[in-house]
C-alpha cells in the first residue's frame, strides 16, 4: 500500500469527508481518525489544529492521508481530491 499526507488549511473537516464520499468512498469511523474506504483506495482524516497567523487572524490545519494500490491510482485520488478543495475567490 502507498500512502502520502497532505495538509488542507481552512476546509472543515466535514467538507473534507464529503470529497473522499463524492469520489467514491464509503465512511467507516465517525471519530479521529476519519476513515474512508473505496474499492482500491482509502482516505483518512487524521488530525485538526487552529493555527494563529495574527492574534485575531486563525486558521484550521487538517492532515489527511491517502493510500491505493498503486502509485497511479493515488496520483489520480489526489489529483482529484485537490482539485474538489480549489477555492475560486471573487
Amino acid at each position: 500500500m502507498i500512502e502520502k499526507d497532505l495538509e488542507f488549511r481552512g476546509i472543515r473537516i466535514d467538507h473534507l469527508g464529503l470529497y473522499f464520499e463524492e469520489l467514491g468512498a464509503k465512511q467507516i469511523t465517525g471519530r479521529f481518525p476519519y476513515v474512508y474506504e473505496a474499492e482500491s483506495w482509502s482516505g483518512q482524516i487524521l488530525s485538526e489544529k487552529e493555527i494563529s497567523f495574527t492574534s485575531s487572524f486563525k486558521v484550521n490545519t487538517v492532515q489527511v492521508r491517502f493510500c491505493a494500490n498503486e502509485e497511479s491510482i493515488l496520483n489520480e485520488l489526489i489529483r482529484n481530491y485537490r482539485y474538489k478543495t480549489t477555492r475560486i475567490g471573487g
